[in-house]
């Protein structure tokens, strides 16, 4: 019986913190900035958890049963956390902070009274010292597994919603578990058992539907029809159309529209490369849907295109989904073309291949883990990859709504030595979007372009490089990795705009 409550703790610490990593990791998805998110996050949760070890102390009788009810509780709020915050979420952003702090709470200081309760229970057969010394080591036991399962099981392969709801399981089964265990001593096993059954009944049955309420929260989420959704260790990624036109969202960011996406990516590569006719090879940095690459693949002298995108998913679905297929004319399917999933600074790090253009087409620095992307010190590595007169473009975001972002990346760039031409261009879906040519020369403008262009003609080309007022350079820091002030230029900035 002893063992079996131990075995109990390994469930029930692995409950506690998959609840904690799915709270977190479904606040950086919605509001961005993963660092504060997780910090806010397991701060709350821990405060919490040590109210409830201090409310255990009021837990007097029927030791047991008061377990098993926790047990039930905590598995219900937390099983069914993950699908209610989504769906007030896609109801209305304004309470879902409040709604997840909450929660969050709730399930901690629900947590917080478990393991007291047990080590209680044990007590009457274990000497003290060993109740601690084996509850806190299946405790932490239990706390690795989830850690470790969590990225690279749970998450890509059940997503946020249905993880909740296994865990939510498995803190009923506990409960039920226990019941079976001490049924004999319990004043009111009957009652404890019906809701067991029913709290296990609840759960299952959102367990087997959990893919129609994604589909569900995520309808009323985006404006149009969803055609593809699906979670990766890395994103959440969403794509949806409306009549003709196709978007792209990574963690509920729109990173495309087809109807103008040719704005954005003849912008991001044309103005560069028309300038490199001896060009050859070329190098891609993010931009998985291959978008970018289908403009480079324009020009004949190309010879190789090495594409790194971290996502194994974005560039495997945007070279098997018919209607992507079309949108980037087969890029990914090009002879010319390797594809490579991997850290774009570590893959920098590992390899001395030198290049004649490189493309850095990262997502925008709305957390850590991409702020380090726009780094002195990885722009440091970029330089020493490219050859001779070659030149590099950045995705800078938008001069006009993150002012002081889109000039720090220009700051940075030119910390490493790198001489930098900023440019922008209006896309209607995001409004004016900024780009830095860099490299170790000066750079002219193109007088004409070679290949097809929809947006870019050499007549227009000049204004691209003409920064009105309220996009004039300011002040701004380098964005180094210790500090990431980028980071928080691009929150704050960017929050400003959302109001």
């Amino acid at each position: 019986m002893n063992h079996a409550l131990l075995f109990s703790v390994f469930i029930i610490a692995s409950c506690g913190l998959a609840y904690e990593l799915i709270a977190g990791a479904l606040a950086s998805y919605l509001l961005g900035d993963s660092v504060t998110q997780f910090s806010t996050v397991i701060g709350s949760y821990l405060f919490a958890m040590g109210i409830g070890s201090w409310l255990s102390r009021y837990v007097e009788e029927h030791l047991v049963a008061r377990f098993i009810q926790v047990e039930l509780l905590v598995g219900v709020l937390g099983g069914f956390s993950a699908a209610a915050l989504f769906f007030i979420f896609a109801w209305s952003a304004a309470p879902f902070k409040l709604a997840l702090y909450l929660a969050v709470f709730g399930v901690g200081v629900l947590v917080g009274l478990e393991i007291p309760l047990v080590m209680r229970i044990l007590k009457r057969d274990l000497v003290f010292k060993d109740v601690v010394s084996q509850v806190l080591t299946f405790d932490y036991l239990g706390a690795l597994a989830v850690s470790i399962l969590f990225p690279v099981l749970l998450v890509p392969h059940l997503g946020l919603i249905r993880s909740g709801l296994l865990f939510g399981l498995l803190n009923v089964a506990v409960a039920l578990w226990a019941w079976w265990l001490f049924r004999a001593q319990l004043h009111n096993a009957g009652w404890l058992r019906v809701q067991g059954r029913l709290s296990m009944l609840a759960l299952l049955a959102a367990f087997a539907a959990a893919g129609e309420l994604t589909s569900l929260a995520e309808t009323q989420l985006y404006a149009d029809d969803i055609v593809h959704a699906e979670s990766t260790p890395y994103q959440r990624i969403v794509v949806t159309r409306w009549k003709d036109d196709l978007r792209l969202h990574l963690n509920n960011n729109l990173q495309f529209s087809s109807r103008d996406e040719y704005r954005y990516h003849e912008a991001l590569v044309h103005p560069g490369l028309s300038t490199l006719p001896a060009a050859r090879r070329v190098l891609v940095l993010g931009g998985g849907d291959g978008l970018a690459v289908r403009e480079i693949l324009k020009y004949p002298q190309i010879e190789s295109v090495t594409l790194v995108d971290l996502d194994p998913a974005m560039t495997r679905l945007f070279a098997s989904a018919p209607p992507l297929r079309k949108l980037n004319h087969d890029a990914l399917h090009s002879a010319k073309v390797t594809v490579v999933n991997a850290d774009a600074l570590q893959w920098l790090e590992e390899n001395d291949d030198l290049f004649d253009f490189i493309v850095v087409d990262f997502p925008d620095p709305s957390n850590f883990s991409i702020g380090k992307l726009y780094s002195a010190a990885f722009y440091r590595l970029l330089e020493k990859h490219l050859a001779g007169d070659a030149l590099a473009v950045i995705q800078s975001t938008s001069p006009l709504y993150a002012r002081q972002s889109f000039w720090c990346i220009v700051t940075t760039i030119e910390s490493v030595g790198l001489v930098t031409t900023p440019y922008h261009a209006l896309v209607p879906s995001f409004g004016e979007w900024g780009f830095v040519l860099a490299g170790r020369r000066a750079y002219r403008p193109p007088p004409s372009y070679a290949v097809e262009t929809r947006f870019l003609t050499p007549g227009t080309t000049p204004g691209l490089f003409v920064f009105p007022g309220d996009m004039a350079r300011v002040e701004a820091e380098v964005n180094r990795l210790n500090n990431q002030v980028l980071v928080r230029y691009f929150e704050q900035e960017w929050r400003q705009v959302i109001r």
